[in-house]
């Protein structure tokens, strides 16, 4: 069974950092593409960042490129999201996918699997 299960959210003042981890079991994690996106309330699930390890790429968005880093440590089965210099418009519910196709992508409909999604308030 494919399980995803985030964690890592809380509040922050705005400046501050936060590290999401995406905790993945139930699949080869190495073949698999892990992306995360967010969601604010009244506003569509957005994708922000992805990892390929079985192509080698990465992805930001624009809105958190040059602030938001992701890594994967597959010892670990785990990916992270490291994110810095956070602004109140960060605020949001994060959830992690995974893509069996292993390429990824800014679109959910990219995602067969989603974890249950971990809070992130940035305050001003």
């Amino acid at each position: 069974e494919v399980q995803l299960v985030e964690s890592g959210g809380g509040l922050v003042q705005a400046g501050g950092s936060l590290r999401l981890s995406c905790a993945a079991s139930g699949f080869p994690f190495d073949e698999y593409a892990i992306g995360w996106f967010r969601q604010a309330p009244g506003k569509e699930r957005e994708g922000v960042s992805y990892i390929s390890s079985k192509h080698g790429t990465t992805y930001y968005s624009n809105s958190v490129k040059g602030r938001f880093t992701i890594s994967s440590d597959s010892a670990k089965n785990t990916v992270y999201l490291q994110m810095n210099s956070l602004k109140p418009e960060d605020t949001a519910v994060y959830y992690c996918a995974a893509d069996p196709k292993g390429w990824g992508g800014v679109g959910t409909y990219e995602y067969d699997y989603w974890g249950q999604g971990t809070q992130v308030t940035v305050s001003s």
